[in-house]
């Protein structure tokens, strides 16, 4: 079996996330505890099962090997932390398919040590267990949520192992940074109430909740008001903070969060995250936008006439192009 492109499985996954994902692996380093010796020991290389290549036999040079030992394992460094959503394992075709039953699959932050016993003592609980692969076949393992990790384990438990792996993708997104994207972004707003109250106010990284103060935005008293925030590029928004004024702290009830990637309409018709039923005033909150796909962050007071008013806006997630 030869499958030399990625493409075709993605196509038969349908609607499985590894769609929206590139293969992280293609960007990493593999490693494996021991490589096979002697004899066709040239065509079991651990880079084999990140080389973008399917092909399932061994003589092909697209496969892993390791010795007959116990506890063999494979792992891939991918040099960045991820959230990982779908792995798929391609077992060897060529012969010996039953070798890979039972092997465990970790996704993990840190190195851990090789030695097996992390993993024997479960203290790193695995994502996956694999009963079975047919041969030549791919194994497509989706996590029901992401898990964060830099590694990428496959491990083979018990004496007199032998561990063949034909190719290993991993599909996922980089994981958040903890850092305040917004600051990096341009802001816009429907209307200027004064110069003091530019939409950039907003994003200057100052939490002063007295928009006379110079750093707030503010528009001018308007039918359904809207600011924009534009990242540059698509990321995954996990959090919106937003910082309300003390002067006007009810101006913000009703209004909505709406990301996206389209600026048709300053962003007001993309996804909704939430609709900001109060902030007191002079206060922070955090609203959970669960990792929503946006290039643009539009809030916008729907129907209200009122001076739109924001003191901070943070935005926390991930790139994505």
């Amino acid at each position: 079996m030869k499958t030399s492109s990625l493409l075709p499985l993605l196509v038969f996954m349908g609607t499985c996330s590894a769609n929206h994902y590139e293969n992280v692996a293609l960007r990493g380093t593999a490693t494996q505890s021991q490589r096979l010796r002697g004899k066709n020991d040239v065509f079991g290389a651990a880079y084999n099962a990140i080389d973008g290549n399917r092909d399932a036999r061994f003589t092909s040079g697209s496969c892993t090997h390791t010795a007959q030992m116990t506890n063999p394992w494979w792992r891939v460094d991918m040099l960045n932390p991820y959230m990982v959503t779908t792995i798929i394992i391609t077992n060897r075709g060529d012969c010996c398919a039953n070798r890979i039953n039972g092997a465990e699959v970790y996704v993990t932050k840190t190195l851990h040590s090789i030695s097996y016993s992390a993993y024997e003592s479960h203290s790193i609980p695995a994502v996956a267990v694999i009963s079975h692969i047919p041969a030549g076949r791919p194994h497509i393992i989706n996590l029901k949520n992401p898990v964060e990790g830099r590694f990428v384990t496959v491990s083979l438990p018990g004496y007199g192992r032998i561990l063949s792996l034909c190719e290993v993708e991993v599909y996922g997104y980089p994981a958040p940074t903890g850092f305040n994207l917004a600051v990096l972004g341009k802001a816009s707003q429907s209307s200027l109430y004064s110069y003091q109250c530019d939409a950039y106010h907003a994003i200057d990284g100052h939490h002063s909740t007295t928009w006379a103060e110079g750093s707030c935005s503010c528009t001018k008293s308007s039918h359904s008001p809207w600011w924009q925030l534009d990242l540059g590029k698509t990321h995954k928004v996990n959090t919106v903070k937003i910082t309300n004024t003390k002067t006007y702290p009810t101006y913000l009830d009703g209004a909505e969060i709406r990301i996206g990637k389209s600026s048709a309409k300053t962003g007001t018709n993309n996804p909704r995250c939430t609709v900001i039923s109060h902030i007191p005033a002079g206060f922070t909150q955090t609203f959970d936008c669960k990792g929503m796909d946006g290039r643009y962050v539009t809030i916008v007071a729907p129907g209200k006439t009122i001076y739109l008013t924001l003191c901070e806006v943070e935005v926390y997630g991930s790139v994505l192009d």
